[in-house]
This record gives C-alpha cells, sequence and structure tokens, in this order.
C-alpha cells in the first residue's frame, strides 16, 4: 500500500528537552494506526508537529509526497488533515449543528464580501454545509441536539462532536487525541464503534493516541510505541503484545499475560 503520511527523522527540542528523536514512520492509506507510550512519551508534540502546530527542528513530513512540515494548521486541514484535541476544544456557546458549519468554513471558497451581500456562491456554499453537517450529525446520533449549544451536551456527546466536526473538513487523515479519554465503559464503546465504522465505510485513514488498550488493540491495524521522543516498536496489535521493549517501556508483564491467558 502508498503511504498517505510519511515521516522522515522528525526531530523537535524544546529548550534541553528533546521531546521527539529522530522519528521515522509510514501510515498506509485507509488503516487504522494507534500511537501509543507512557505519559510525556511525545505523542502529543508528535501530532502538534504533523499538524503544524509545531514546526519540527529537523526531518521531512510528507502529505501523499508532497512536503508538508512547517505549514500553518489550516493550510493542512484544507489539504486533508484533520485533528481533534486531548482536551475538547469546542465552541461551547455555538449550536452543534453551527460547531460543523464553522469547520466547513475551510473547504469554502467564498470570502468577506461574499458573505456581506450574499453571493450566489455563499448562498451556494451555505447550503452545501448544512446538509453535509446535518449528514455527519446523523452518522454520530448528534441530530436531535443540532440547535444546543455545544457546552450544554454530555461529556461523551462532546467527544463525539469534536470527532465529527473533524469529519466536517471531509479528511483524508484524521488525528484522534486520546478519543476516549473520561468516558465511561458504555461511551467508550460507541465512540470505538464510531471510529471503526468510519474507517471501513469511508476509508479514512485514521491515526489515534489512546491510553485504553482495549481500545488499541481491539481497534488497531497497526501500532508505533514511542517513549521519551524515541520509536521503540512497531507493528500489528499480536506483534506489539509480545515485544519486550514495550513492555519493560509502557504496557507491563501483567497486561500481556493476562492478554495472551497465561
Amino acid at each position: 500500500m502508498q503511504p498517505i503520511l510519511r515521516i522522515e527523522g522528525l526531530r523537535k527540542q524544546f529548550g534541553g528537552i528533546v521531546a521527539i528523536k529522530d522519528v521515522s514512520l509510514e501510515i498506509e492509506k485507509g488503516l487504522i494506526m494507534s500511537i501509543i507510550g507512557p505519559n510525556g512519551a511525545g505523542k502529543t508534540t508528535f501530532f502538534n508537529l504533523i499538524t503544524g502546530f509545531y514546526v519540527p527542528d529537523n526531518g521531512h513530513i510528507l502529505f501523499e509526497d508532497e512536503r508538508v512540515e512547517g505549514l500553518p494548521p489550516h493550510r493542512l486541514a484544507r489539504a486533508g488533515i484533520a485533528r481533534t484535541f486531548q482536551n475538547i476544544r469546542l465552541f461551547p456557546w455555538m449550536t452543534v449543528q453551527d460547531n460543523l458549519i464553522v469547520a466547513r468554513r475551510v473547504k469554502c471558497e467564498g470570502g468577506l464580501f461574499d458573505a456581506l451581500v450574499r453571493t450566489p456562491r455563499n448562498r451556494r456554499e451555505e447550503k452545501e454545509s448544512k446538509a453535509k453537517a446535518e449528514q455527519i450529525l446523523a452518522y454520530f446520533q448528534l441530530e436531535d441536539k443540532r440547535y444546543h449549544q455545544a457546552k450544554s451536551l454530555s461529556y461523551g456527546e462532546q467527544r463525539r462532536l469534536e470527532i465529527a466536526r473533524a469529519l466536517a473538513l471531509e479528511p483524508k487523515i484524521i488525528l484522534l487525541d486520546e478519543p476516549t479519554a473520561g468516558m465511561n465503559p458504555a461511551e467508550s464503546e460507541n465512540c470505538v464503534e464510531s471510529i471503526f465504522n468510519l474507517n471501513e465505510e469511508t476509508g479514512i485513514t485514521v491515526v489515534l493516541i489512546e491510553h485504553n488498550m482495549n481500545v488499541v488493540m481491539g481497534v488497531s491495524d497497526r501500532i508505533s510505541v514511542l517513549d521519551h521522543g524515541e520509536k521503540i516498536a512497531e507493528g500489528t496489535p499480536d506483534q506489539i503484545q509480545r515485544d519486550e521493549n514495550v513492555i519493560r517501556a509502557y504496557l507491563g508483564e501483567d497486561y500481556f499475560g493476562a492478554a495472551s491467558g497465561k
């Protein structure tokens, strides 16, 4: 398979701390890839580099064979890279529907003039944005909350809305930073099902940071492991469960013994 995203020798340093140390990684189109590692391993920094929130000190990021390191987030979003955040970053006072419509502004061609005078292009894009928002809200079972303020949703619903907002960008790859964090088991199960179905039905490449190993092992095609900013392992869930470096650095003997039935 052709990689949709290729990372080559990526490095980021903050003062005397090397957060990401010469990481190379290929993510194949259409797969679900998980990035795991202990707290402080550099996972969110890695996402921030890919999505333009940080500029790497060294290395290359190639999206569909085009170098994109250093491009601002809105350029990367328009190119097809969407993300969610570890801490929810919705527009709390906007309605659920408007959170999605605002996200789609990245895809619109009309400018301030079009909006002020309500040109045909503006009306067409507004109609298309509302139709797309309705489709996504139905997919995430949020259509009955379309006119509610985002802050009024439950925690699990806000998490789903943030994924829905990223999907409104019509991305080719979506990066999810701890999508099930803080969810109860039922909410977590629904979220995982949505991620899996999203990948199956649309073919969108999914990359997720996740600490819930049941989620990681159940949904991932491949897993990459970071520790102190370095990639220490990569492979299928079965390979990762048996990797001694991973066991020592993060997951521990007890978990893998239970997972393998020993």
